[in-house]
């Protein structure tokens, strides 16, 4: 099985037979790769029946549950590492939602669009309307995405409450690393893939 380029940095900060809960777990190739790969113990959480469906084909355990309802029925660090992808900026409270991942397991892993990337700016300033990409597809009433953030305020959210950065990845929509984007992480980063702990 072949990850996405994302879901591949993804694994391999993911330590072998862990006990893993992946939020949004979407079709259950993060999942899936990790079962078969890394002999984890994995769960999912997912809200799209066609999505939940797909996991259960491939036979993942994988839950119906709405984020915005919190993580209130999983135990405090009753898991190793929750994993949310491309979902931090379209819940209801991202900061509450963190707490509670960092609550359930003893690390997080996070990815989110950057809104200080350079063409998302030069796009508002120009045209003065929010703008469309292959990172933010949607119209900006359509648009899942209700709390757009930059890396750093994410890293300023992590400050605030005290988190630890064990690892940084920022990348274009490719998923790709360069030595600009290293140098420049707001300006030239379009997705941020973060590990944190308390």
């Amino acid at each position: 099985m072949t990850l996405r380029s994302d879901l591949n940095i993804i694994q391999s900060w993911v330590s072998p037979e862990s006990q893993v809960l992946d939020l949004g777990c979407g079709q259950g190739d993060l999942l899936s790769f990790l079962k078969q790969h890394k002999k984890c113990k994995s769960y999912g959480l997912e809200i799209n029946p066609d999505s939940i469906v797909s996991c259960v084909e491939k036979g993942l355990n994988v839950i119906e549950h709405d984020l915005n309802d919190g993580l209130q029925h999983f135990k405090n660090g009753s898991v190793d590492t929750v994993i949310m992808t491309q979902a931090l900026q379209a819940v209801d409270r991202p900061d509450l939602l963190l707490e509670d991942m960092l609550r359930v397991g003893k690390e997080a892993i996070i990815t989110f669009p950057n809104f200080g990337y350079w063409r998302t700016r030069l796009f508002l300033m120009l045209k003065g309307k929010m703008p469309m990409s292959k990172t933010l597809p949607f119209n900006w009433y359509d648009t899942p995405n209700i709390h757009m953030c930059t890396f750093q305020d994410f890293e300023k959210l992590c400050r605030e409450k005290g988190l630890h950065i064990l690892d940084r990845t920022v990348v274009n929509k490719d998923h790709q690393e360069s030595l600009a984007i290293r140098t420049w992480p707001n300006l030239l980063g379009e997705i941020a893939i973060y590990r944190v702990s308390r």
